[in-house]
């Protein structure tokens, strides 16, 4: 998937309780099922994201690791939420740091592309940017994944190209 930085950047939206919505969206030629199997499908999380383990049944907890961020990967639990394949999931995990993660992934398809959008939550006042910028280099990893594209450079590599878009670098 080409497209520019500032397309591929997240859109950050305040809701009416003051919380801030981060949103992405990307699309691909390939099939739904394709794109669903690079989501959910244990080799192909690992090649973008990380690990899960444990039931992958609505209601079941496991540990999910995040296996390309600096350091020794830290397990955290991670609780399937909804599953609709090959439409939406619904995820939450505890983090160590900041408040707990919900994300929300939907497919679908329009005009021959299957279509995703991310979305995650945050509270009010929350500074966005960084997560918005840690979610779009895992965005282009998966794309990579779905798509067979070159996979994007490391963290430091990434910051130095998008980070002036997000106001950092």
């Amino acid at each position: 998937m080409t497209q520019d930085v500032g397309a591929r950047r997240g859109v950050v939206t305040a809701q009416d309780d003051g919380r801030q919505r981060l949103e992405f969206r990307r699309s691909w030629p390939d099939p739904i099922e394709d794109v669903w199997g690079a989501l959910t499908e244990p080799d192909r999380l690992a090649r973008w994201i990380g690990r899960y383990d444990g039931a992958r049944d609505v209601g079941a907890t496991g540990t999910f690791f995040m296996t390309h961020e600096q350091g020794e990967p830290v397990g955290e639990p991670m609780t399937v939420v909804e599953c609709e394949p090959p439409r939406r999931l619904v995820v939450e995990w505890i983090q160590q740091e900041t408040e707990d993660w919900s994300v929300a992934l939907d497919l679908w398809t329009e005009d021959g592309r299957t279509w995703l959008r991310f979305v995650q939550v945050f509270p009010a006042g929350a500074d966005v940017t960084d997560f918005a910028m840690g979610w779009h280099w895992y965005l282009d990893k998966f794309g990579a994944e779905v798509s067979g594209d070159p996979v994007p450079g490391d963290w430091d590599d990434f910051l130095a190209e998008v980070g002036p878009a997000y106001g950092r670098g």
